[in-house]
């Protein structure tokens, strides 16, 4: 069971992206379409949706967020006709990162960020097995170029079931920015891929809220954990939302949060909303009660 769900941040247009997305994947689909009330953003519109076979999540929330290339979404394709699909649809409206081509470590590849912002690496592997279909590629730049492994080891030390995979390093001369260290490193968390990379020309753009990583816990145990060993912002913590020492953001919410929002009665869904805007941390609880209608 996935742990680990990609939330993305957009003005209006998280349901108009999610459609468009799983219509480009196998094993792809909207799962719910939810509107919280009343938010500090308005009537806020989020989507659960598949994208072959991994969760993500987006919400509809104001432009208060810009995604960037900080964090892309890294898709392992088997032949370059897949690639140049992908790539077709992609593109459109869009910006080259790195465009389309043969390169040294793919003979088919393309770096781009999409209309909506999102960013996708589109990569011909040739040990398709060995790689999941997409995998989270985090891009250490800014203050944080360097401390792309350091990440890796810390949340190595979070995650249980987790494990450190290849890590390669940049040779003399080959960074232009002489604080990288790391030009890709693996890791696994409870069976999810993970890349982690350090920004080769240095880059200015660094993580934000626009891109954060959803984690679903079971218990307040849990809960208290994740935030204790990821929230090193106090002014960022705010209804589940943590950033850790790296800028990266986080949301620390009980497993059935979704499922509760998206099946609850109007009336429900308003008093869990009014008593989750209250909280910095998540009270499971409290949060029950609310939907309950008992004093909260």
């Amino acid at each position: 069971m996935q742990k680990i769900i990609p939330h993305l941040w957009f003005d209006k247009e998280a349901v108009e992206a999610a459609q468009w997305y799983v219509n480009l994947f196998e094993d792809s689909g909207i799962t719910s379409i939810t509107t919280i009330p009343d938010t500090p953003s308005g009537d806020s519109v989020t989507v659960d949706f598949r994208l072959a076979g991994m969760r993500f999540s987006a919400i509809s929330a104001g432009p208060y967020f810009t995604l960037n290339p900080s964090i892309s979404l890294m898709v392992a394709c088997n032949d370059p006709e897949e690639v140049d699909r992908l790539y077709d649809n992609l593109s459109v409206d869009g910006t080259d990162l790195m465009p389309l081509g043969e390169y040294p470590f793919s003979k088919r590849y393309a770096w781009i960020q999409d209309k909506y912002g999102l960013s996708w690496q589109l990569m011909l592997v040739e040990n398709k097995e060995e790689h999941q279909r997409i995998r989270l590629n985090l891009l250490f730049a800014g203050e944080v170029c360097g401390k792309a492994e350091e990440a890796i080891d810390y949340y190595l030390s979070v995650f249980e079931g987790s494990a450190k995979g290849f890590v390669n390093y940049y040779q003399t001369g080959e960074s232009m920015d002489e604080r990288a260290k790391v030009n890709y490193g693996e890791l696994n968390i409870q069976g999810r891929q993970f890349i982690a990379m350090d920004h080769g020309f240095g880059g200015e753009f660094t993580f934000n809220e626009a891109f954060s990583l959803m984690i679903l816990c079971d218990s307040q145990t849990e809960i208290d954990y994740y935030w204790d060993k990821l929230s090193f912002v106090p002014e960022a913590e705010q209804c589940g939302w943590v950033k850790d020492q790296f800028g990266l953001s986080w949301q620390i919410v009980p497993r059935n949060m979704s499922d509760t929002l998206s099946s609850g009665t109007k009336e429900e869904v308003k008093r869990i909303t009014e008593a989750f805007l209250k909280m910095k941390k998540l009270d499971i609880a409290v949060l029950e009660k609310a939907k309950l209608g008992l004093d909260y």
